[in-house]
């Protein structure tokens, strides 16, 4: 049986961040954990599924891996409910106990990672063709210049909290089950600041603005999402910094409509181009190239010029430029030019016009029945 997918299982798009994540990993978590379904297996499982689809989209390396190969990119699913191992339900059961006490069971402050961030891109047809490297500005939290992520007033160091002795968290039971709380005293930290550091107030960490290069391969798409590793937030107390998601959005172009690696273009030609046969100049992305129209030329026929479309971003090769040709019938004639077309229609005589032909004829059988 087929896995379903993961953004499925857990009600949320492709696109979503990590916190729409975890919110709807929390909120069905609570309603078919096991403790609150006792006997329904229909439960259990749908636990279980919740918690592999979780541990898979709240982890940006296994996200990334997911949505490029599907279930194939993740290794081996969860084999069974016992075996929390392979979900990794450490993380699972403080985000579930965090949606039941108000609070999560770990300790949050020291040696927290940073927060991915996510940039949005716009760029050219042309630049998404070429490839480029683009400069951003990216605003984000990082390590304080003034006391180095500590927090401190220079010259101060944090203390040991008091009240959990550095461990940063209270534990408690209720019922069968020992939870662990932050300390409300260090904020689960497990140390305390006498002279906070006037900077950053004790944060550790100040808004910056980070200028760097991003690479952009050539065949993008919309929605293509290039990660940057260690350009995201830094982490808090020490933690190791998150990852920077740049996501590519491609301008509509006014003459090309993107087809895969493909490119479309519509020209319009006359009459007389159409039925005496035309040598057209056409534009592509980088300049421009010559198509033949055979005479007798229908409108909405679509030429292919190979290799004049979109580099592929996965495989070798370019895509084609696919014309599709639009005769136009004028909408103002000169008296020379209604004269010339009235004797052209006085000449016709159905020899040249198979489509004509072919309608009139169904429309006699459809009368004569």
């Amino acid at each position: 049986m087929s896995k379903r997918d993961y953004y499925e299982i857990l009600g949320v798009d492709r696109d979503a961040a990590p916190e729409q994540v975890k919110k709807a990993y929390r909120k069905l978590a609570h309603q078919y954990h096991p403790d609150k379904n006792p006997g329904d297996k229909e439960a259990v499982e749908r636990f279980k599924e919740l918690s592999e689809a979780y541990d898979t989209l709240s982890q940006p390396d296994k996200r990334a891996a997911y949505d490029r190969f599907g279930h194939a990119g993740v290794g081996r699913a969860a084999e069974g409910f016992a075996d929390f191992g392979d979900v990794g339900f450490g993380g699972l059961f403080d985000d579930i106990f965090e949606g039941f006490f108000g609070t999560a069971g770990r300790r949050r402050g020291a040696g927290q990672r940073g927060a991915d961030l996510r940039y949005n891109l716009t760029i050219t047809l042309e630049e998404a063709a070429r490839g480029l490297e683009k400069d951003v500005r990216i605003p984000r939290l990082d390590v304080c210049a003034v006391c180095g992520g500590t927090g401190a007033k220079p010259g101060t160091r944090p203390k040991t909290c008091g009240t959990c002795r550095g461990t940063g968290q209270i534990r408690f039971s209720r019922g069968f089950l020992s939870v662990s709380q932050p300390c409300q005293q260090c904020r689960g930290e497990g140390t305390v600041l006498e002279d906070p550091c006037r900077s950053c107030h004790g944060q550790g960490r100040a808004k910056v603005e980070r200028s760097l290069s991003v690479k952009i391969p050539a065949g993008v798409e919309t929605g293509t999402r290039l990660r940057v590793s260690g350009e995201g937030e830094a982490g808090f107390r020490g933690g190791g910094r998150g990852d920077l998601y740049v996501v590519l959005q491609v301008a509509e172009h006014p003459l090309f409509v993107r087809d895969g690696d493909d490119l479309l273009c519509e020209v319009p030609i006359s009459f007389a181009q159409a039925a005496l046969g035309a040598e057209l100049k056409i534009p592509t992305l980088t300049s421009s190239t010559k198509l033949k129209v055979p005479p007798g030329t229908q409108s909405g026929a679509e030429f292919r010029l190979r290799g004049q479309g979109m580099p592929s971003l996965r495989r070798y090769g370019v895509g084609d430029l696919r014309v599709r040709v639009l005769v136009e019938v004028p909408t103002r004639l000169t008296t020379r030019q209604r004269q010339l077309l009235e004797e052209f229609a006085a000449l016709e005589n159905g020899d040249g016009t198979p489509l004509s032909n072919q309608f009139l004829e169904k429309v006699r059988e459809l009368l004569g029945r």
